[in-house]
């Protein structure tokens, strides 16, 4: 097989995006590839699926911690809780984003940011940390221009676009793996694996809907952005500029609400905040 192209969409407020990402050398070697590492908003994915993620249920941010901290261990991987989870990451991916003009950072800065978050314990947003971090990854741009938040929101929505939901996501040929437990399926693929040869991959989408769950939200359409059932409508960008205008950005600790253009959030000083890109 010739050179496979691979694209790593990363949010790194993920622990399972930092752990598939350490992990990704070894599963590749061997292999002829190049890849392609794109920050997302991942927050923005959550909403337009209608999903809330994985530390907003408390049982479920309980059992995730456990078990990345374990996986963390197992796999040989340096780990250490941030002292607040979930945050903002925007600062961070901008700062990712900033240091490459198509917005799509080099291993090196993409590892430092997932380190400074992961490895190093500590609040990922510190004043002094971030200040230290930029100052480190030197970026090319101003994170907080413009055409860096474009860049950042045009990463998140080819990823939409494509199909993906979660982080971490690796496309190639057109194909999606989703997930720390995707990477022995993404090899077998990458190996020329059989399965793929066959009709499985393309009739497990076909199976039939049985049941909805009463307030669950609709499918969104794979490549499209909106839901299955709904008319297609036009993003109005403007609105949803003047709304996060009228909104700060929250710093720590950050929960989900609603389900508006923007990302609202409630941060642990009881402040509603809107992350917007």
């Amino acid at each position: 097989m010739g050179m496979k192209h691979l694209t790593f969409y990363l949010d790194v407020i993920s622990p399972y995006a930092y752990l598939a990402f350490e992990k990704l050398p070894q599963v590749l070697q061997g292999l002829s590839y190049s890849v392609r590492y794109k920050p997302v908003l991942f927050a923005s994915l959550l909403k337009a699926h209608g999903n809330i993620g994985p530390a907003e249920l408390a049982a479920k941010r309980d059992w995730t911690y456990r078990h990345v901290l374990w996986l963390a261990q197992a796999q040989g991987t340096p780990m250490a809780m941030p002292a607040a989870h979930p945050f903002n990451p925007l600062e961070l991916l901008r700062l990712a984003v900033a240091c490459e003009a198509r917005g799509q950072p080099n291993r090196w800065v993409c590892e430092t940011l997932f380190r400074h978050v992961w490895a190093q314990g500590g609040s990922p947003t510190d004043p002094e940390r971030l200040a230290e971090l930029r100052a480190q990854l030197q970026p090319a741009d101003d994170p907080a221009s413009e055409a860096v938040k474009a860049r950042l929101k045009a990463n998140s929505e080819e990823a939409l676009a494509l199909g993906a939901f979660g982080v971490p996501t690796v496309a190639v040929d057109g194909k999606l793996f989703w997930g720390l437990d995707a990477l022995s399926m993404l090899r077998d693929y990458l190996e020329g694996g059989a399965w793929f040869d066959g009709p499985d991959w393309d009739a497990a989408p076909q199976v039939p809907v049985g049941v909805r769950r009463q307030g669950g939200a609709p499918a969104l359409r794979a490549g499209t952005n909106r839901r299955e059932g709904s008319a297609p409508t036009a993003h109005n960008s403007a609105a949803r500029a003047n709304a996060s205008s009228k909104q700060p950005e929250g710093q720590h600790g950050h929960q989900r609400r609603g389900r508006g253009c923007g990302q609202q959030t409630q941060g642990v000083d009881g402040v509603v905040a809107e992350l917007v890109f």
